[in-house]
């Protein structure tokens, strides 16, 4: 296959495997179209998510001719609740939104070839007023643009279509934050601008529940069932909503592209590809699920959420937008972001940028941020977060629920006290709860000195089951969050040194998605730094021999001086790194505010888009 072409920086990423690996055939695919049309345009159609009649009719060749088995909603779940078996090559086909096209579009084509599908349908917008329009997105649609329910009887009737929830109106975005952003309804508290409350728990679950309610009486007025199946709006939810939908009766959900083709466990949250950019046979037989796992690459930027806030609003709102310019002038794949304030630079959060119980929010911007940065930049954000620098409570309680430190050490809870533990699990859920994120960092602060908590056995694993049940607390209301952890470099580059930090480089890539070692030579003292980066990567790779989990994290600033590591030598470090067959690299500090690195080195270095890069 042919390799993508990619800057020198960035020549290693995503090389396709030579001889394409089929996929384990009990493996489920699972296929997201939504408007079928006659004129899709070749090249700049305005709705991207579009396919063409003669290309789906490509495509339902290609899975016959490949030996592909679609199957039904009813044969799945009786493959996981009874254990019947699958086809060889499972595919299941979904159509999302109720667009009228999947009855004069797809359905003749179901028909021709007998294959079932899910029709996922927003309740509401079968029920446009005469004359009511609103913006799709290529452009208004209204009632004509959606199925009627005697169409959707029909399909019904013949056996062959699932109709599935799209909610009844859930399927758009809601005020999420008093900076006025909005975000999916699934997955949002509300805000109320009037009162300045988010909605609680309990009135966010009635609002699920009502619409599910609806929408299900809805299709069962009109098609004689209740709808078993549900398809959650932008693939946005959480295990909350998922309990919500059990509630409601129905028995599978689904989301998008992750997990895609899916080793079916159970039925919610299933992965769907989601079909772009009308794809003919051979594009559509390229995709992923033919030739395996595909390298991704990381260029990520670790950002203080601190050089954001400001008490003034207007001069807050113009550091949000110096760096929104600086990250998508960059075009990382992804950033690291603050959501602890940490103002007296002690490394433990004082304050967070997040409503939450346990510690003061200094300013409620992390969801903001957050949300400007994926959708106007483009990058997936990973919320940064301690695991234990958390200065919780008065002196007293930190006396109390502390770590006893013989030396000068930063504060930390004693995460073997349980009510230090239940609090960080609290600090970890209300920050997903309010933000759309898709991972988390664990911060630095998570060691052990060799004399603290001494009673503890497995010193290094118990700190990592511990980060664990951070991510699961978060979990609750963001799923599949990707992890990553920090690792100081002396436990990788001398084995001894995990007693002195509670620190395990193969441990580290057992638990977590990526282990961030922090390939920092200054900061290490290192008397030549490109040699002591050079046994680094080795180390590292006796425990990830492809350095596939492995992020090499740079410092931008010599901490002893104070001053900024030259763009030069941060682009020398990179391309050493990329030369040496990392993946993934980052660095810290970002400064958007002192343009540090450099715009042009920065791009050069950490951008993750392939040539030609946009000029500065």
């Amino acid at each position: 296959m042919m390799a993508l072409a990619c800057s020198p920086l960035f020549a290693h990423a995503q090389s396709l495997a030579a001889e394409s690996k089929l996929r384990d055939r009990q493996n489920l695919l699972v296929i997201s179209y939504h408007d079928i049309r006659d004129d899709v345009a070749k090249r700049g159609d305005p709705d991207v998510y579009a396919v063409s009649t003669r290309n789906l009719a490509l495509q339902f060749d290609w899975l016959a001719a490949n030996g592909y088995h679609p199957i039904s909603m009813a044969q799945l779940v009786d493959n996981v609740k009874h254990g019947r078996p699958l086809p060889d090559r499972p595919v299941l086909l979904t159509f999302d939104d109720g667009l009228r096209s999947a009855y004069t579009k797809a359905f003749p084509l179901l028909r021709a070839y007998n294959y079932p599908a899910v029709v996922a349908v927003v309740t509401s917008w079968l029920d446009l007023p005469e004359g009511k329009t609103f913006d799709y997105g290529p452009r208004f649609f209204g009632r004509d643009d959606f199925l009627t329910w005697d169409q959707l009887k029909e399909m019904k009737a013949s056996g062959l279509i699932e109709v599935a929830s799209h909610t009844h109106d859930m399927h758009m975005g809601v005020l999420a934050n008093p900076q006025g952003n909005e975000t999916p309804a699934v997955i949002t508290h509300l805000y109320d601008a009037k009162t300045g409350r988010y909605e609680s728990d309990t009135e966010y679950k009635a609002r699920l529940k009502r619409d599910l309610d609806l929408s299900s009486t809805l299709i069962e007025r009109h098609l004689g069932a209740k709808p078993t199946v549900l398809v959650w709006p932008y693939a946005a939810y959480n295990a909350v909503a998922n309990a919500v939908a059990d509630d409601a009766g129905f028995q599978a959900t689904f989301d998008l592209e992750d997990r895609n083709p899916n080793k079916i466990v159970n039925l919610h949250g299933l992965g769907r590809s989601l079909l772009m950019g009308n794809p003919d046979a051979a594009a559509f037989a390229s995709n992923a699920w033919e030739v395996g796992d595909q390298a991704q690459t990381t260029r990520a930027l670790q950002i203080d959420l601190d050089q954001v806030y400001d008490p003034d609003p207007i001069q807050q709102g113009k550091n949000l937008d110096a760096l929104i310019e600086r990250v998508a002038r960059i075009a990382p794949s992804h950033v690291y972001l603050q959501a602890f304030a940490d103002p007296d630079g002690n490394n433990t959060a004082d304050a967070v940028y997040f409503p939450n119980r346990h510690l003061p929010m200094r300013a409620d911007l992390f969801s903001r941020v957050a949300w400007q940065l994926r959708t106007r930049a483009g990058v997936a954000v990973f919320a940064w977060l301690p695991v234990l620098g958390f200065e919780f409570g008065d002196a007293q309680w930190r006396l109390r629920h502390g770590i006893k430190a013989s030396g000068k050490e930063n504060f930390r809870i004693d995460f073997t006290d349980l009510e230090a533990r239940r609090w960080a699990r609290d600090m970890y859920e209300d920050l997903a709860r309010q933000s759309y994120i898709a991972g988390l960092l664990f911060h630095d602060d998570a060691y052990l000195r060799d004399d603290e908590l001494p009673a503890l056995k497995n010193r290094s694993q118990a700190l990592i089951d511990f980060t664990l049940e951070l991510k699961a607390a978060a979990e609750v209301w963001r799923p599949k969050l990707k992890t990553i952890r920090n690792l100081f470099a002396q436990p990788v580059l001398n084995p001894n040194a995990e007693a002195w930090y509670a620190q395990d480089l193969k441990r580290f890539n057992a638990a977590y998605d990526y282990t961030a070692i922090m390939a920092m030579p200054y900061m290490e003292q290192a008397a030549r730094p490109s040699v002591w980066l050079a046994h680094l990567i080795e180390a590292a790779r006796k425990e990830d021999p492809t350095l596939s989990r492995t992020v090499f994290e740079l410092q931008t600033v010599d901490w002893r001086t104070g001053k900024p590591v030259s763009g030069k030598t941060l682009t020398a470090q990179v391309r050493m790194l990329v030369a040496a067959g990392a993946n993934h690299i980052a660095w810290y500090p970002d400064d958007f505010v002192g343009d540090t690195p450099s715009l042009r080195y920065a791009t050069e270095a950490m951008s993750a888009r392939t040539y030609p890069y946009k000029k500065p």
